[in-house]
């Protein structure tokens, strides 16, 4: 399997990626039904974060934003750990059927501390 080195790379990923989880029990819902999200205005805004992210490529444009879109997500339906472990589940499995290697790898870093760190900011407390 080959390494993330690409844009293309990555929308093959995010593109895999949101297809699992708008179908998934736990996690599809809240994108269709609370999150309303329009996966064709959505998912190159998606892949321009993961572009700055894996690539250092600022096109992403997001900022503040991007977090005040989930505080208010979180608003309609509070989020709990087993949605931040069913993302990160979804997104680790897709990343590793689709590549292997350094950036692979960090993407999975990268999301499981974007995840904690969502947590913390939305409030979401251990589970007791």
């Amino acid at each position: 399997m080959k390494d993330i080195t690409s844009r293309e790379d990555i929308e093959t990923l995010v593109g895999r990626f949101y297809e699992r989880m708008m179908d998934d029990p736990i996690l599809g819902y809240i994108f269709t039904f609370y999150a309303k999200i329009d996966l064709k205005s959505h998912l190159p805004v998606i892949s321009d974060f993961w572009e700055t992210v894996l690539f250092q490529n600022p096109v992403y444009q997001g900022g503040a934003q991007a977090m005040n879109v989930h505080v208010d997500l979180n608003k309609k339906i509070p989020f709990k750990n087993q949605h931040f472990d069913r993302w990160l589940y979804l997104f680790h499995g897709t990343v590793d059927d689709l590549f292997s290697g350094p950036v692979a790898v960090k993407a999975k870093e990268r999301s499981t501390s974007i995840a904690e760190l969502m947590k913390k900011r939305l409030g979401v407390l251990p589970d007791c």
